[in-house]
């Protein structure tokens, strides 16, 4: 049974018995909660634990990465160029839409008991601006990632990733070497917490439903349509950037994204599509090999379009549910923190990937973790969705760079 099967098999036999009891014996229910919940909530500790090392090491060795890029040439920086611009873009997006869409609907006040009742305490942001201008930058970098404050710890690991690309070459690698050794042993460990993923979710899941009831599974569904709905408007937006920006004609550019497109929803993988985007770029919409041989590779490495906006929509959901209203100091700062742990964390696997991402965003928009690994469990439904707006990020960009590179031959 493969990793995704397992958590889901946990979160439905979850949602199942936590349903029935709250219908069946509610008293029963809330006790039974009880006695599974601190399961649960040391299994979500254990994720947690790997954390600051790896956003720290992620963040590092993504800027140095992008550094090297840059370094290989003209087109090696209107790619990085173009990637930011489209991550950016994408993470504002979701920030503005996500919480108008979710605020026209009402959320359920059980639900929003049950994941209060399981998480800390929320602390309002205090202050004001001042406050919050101050804390970006750390006094103590060490309390910093001690107190799992994301955004000083990414400013420090910002500060310190550029200054390692002022350094020679052989003590640089050493520090990113090692760096990136961390990062992969953090990896491992997050696979071995996986393990016990179906028991973790079973009683994360079981806890929530047993208090909030069919709210819960109401509530799941529409952070799945959440995600779908603005995946397919990046993915129309996107194509609009490579009409204008990358100067394409329509028709000729869906011709050569449709078939890429098709076996990014068969592989869900961006990995796996990249020999047909290549065929695709150089065959069908003449972009120069130079170019797309180039900017492909780079865009699988770096650039994931979709993660920006996952991030976002998970933070605004959580917001939602729990009734709190996001500030747009805190949208600002889930949007620049989301484009820097994307471009770090694009090589991530699986269910590895969504809670290394997404703890340390929801951490510093200020809202519980709680219920993360209950949407890491269904994210893999709106995944083949996220997979097609990823590939088309790469074609769009790779349209954007080419274009911008005045070497654009489009028989369209």
């Amino acid at each position: 049974m493969s990793q995704t099967a397992r958590v889901l098999t946990g979160l439905i036999a979850g949602i199942a018995l936590g349903i029935v009891l709250a219908w069946q014996a509610p008293d029963t229910g809330l006790q039974i909660a009880a006695i599974v919940e601190p399961f649960g909530k040391l299994w979500l500790n254990a994720l947690q634990m790997t954390v600051v090392p790896l956003v720290f090491a992620l963040v590092v060795v993504g800027i140095n990465q992008a550094s090297d890029a840059a370094h290989s040439g003209r087109v090696a920086k209107h790619a990085i160029a173009s990637f930011v611009i489209l991550l950016t873009a994408a993470a504002a997006m979701a920030a503005l839409l996500a919480p108008l869409a979710l605020s026209m609907l009402q959320p359920d006040p059980a639900v929003a008991a049950a994941l209060r009742g399981h998480a800390d305490a929320i602390t309002a942001p205090a202050g004001g601006w001042a406050n919050a201008l101050t804390a970006i930058v750390p006094s103590n970098a060490i309390a910093a990632a001690a107190a799992s404050a994301m955004l000083p710890l990414v400013t420090f690991a910002l500060f310190f990733g550029f200054a390692l690309t002022k350094l020679e070459a052989a003590p640089r690698a050493q520090v990113v070497g090692l760096l990136k050794a961390i990062s992969d042993a953090m990896i491992v460990i997050v696979h071995w917490v996986l393990w016990a993923a179906p028991v973790g979710i079973f009683a994360l899941v079981l806890a929530l439903t047993a208090r909030a009831g069919l709210g819960m599974l109401q509530a799941l569904g529409i952070y799945i349509v959440l995600e779908c709905a603005l995946y397919v408007l990046a993915v129309v937006l996107l194509i609009a950037v490579a009409v204008t920006v990358g100067k394409r004609n329509f028709s000729h550019f869906m011709v050569g994204l449709v078939p890429v497109q098709a076996v990014a929803a068969s592989t869900q993988s961006s990995l796996a599509t990249l020999p047909a985007m290549l065929d695709s770029a150089q065959n069908r919409l003449g972009i120069p090999a130079r170019i797309s041989g180039l900017v492909l590779p780079m865009a699988v490495s770096l650039f994931r379009i979709t993660s920006p906006i996952q991030y976002i929509a998970t933070a605004c959901f959580i917001a939602w549910a729990l009734g709190v209203h996001l500030s747009p100091a805190q949208l600002a700062t889930g949007v620049a923190l989301s484009v820097l742990v994307s471009m770090g964390s694009v090589g991530l696997p699986g269910q590895a990937i969504f809670l290394a991402t997404n703890l340390p965003i929801t951490s510093a928009m200020g809202l519980p973790i709680a219920a993360l690994p209950v949407l890491m469990a269904v994210d893999a439904i709106p995944d083949v969705l996220a997979t097609v707006g990823n590939v088309t990020g790469d074609m769009t960009a790779t349209a954007v760079v080419a274009a911008r590179s005045e070497d654009v031959l489009d028989p369209g």
